[in-house]
């Protein structure tokens, strides 16, 4: 997990109400919100930073990635959004398994 109190608004910017809530938060519960994460989720984080980022064996290749603060902050929020995204999905998903069960129960 990154470290929120590192990331910094650019003064020039409005605003970014997401990133001041961010920062608001205790590392605690910071922490408790990365552990929740499946690992069906993590796993499709994982491939998409990776996609994001670029891949190659490791065995092979020894990969470093240069880039500016504010390439990085696009790539920190589009993992952000994913992440959002995958748990909208993953609750979505536990909701219709559940309804199916509900409407269609075992004989």
């Amino acid at each position: 997990m990154f470290n929120i109190g590192e990331l910094n608004s650019d003064p020039n910017a409005s605003t970014n109400l997401l990133l001041d809530y961010l920062k608001s938060q205790s590392p605690e519960t910071l922490a408790r919100v990365a552990q929740s994460v499946t690992p069906e989720a993590h796993q499709i984080i994982h491939q998409n930073i990776q996609n994001l980022v670029g891949m190659l064996p490791p065995p092979n290749f020894n990969v470093s990635i240069t880039t500016d603060r504010e390439n990085l902050a696009n790539l920190i929020g589009s993992a952000m959004m994913t992440g959002y995204f995958i748990k909208q999905m993953e609750t979505r998903m536990q909701l219709d398994h559940s309804l199916d069960s509900v409407s269609s129960p075992e004989n």
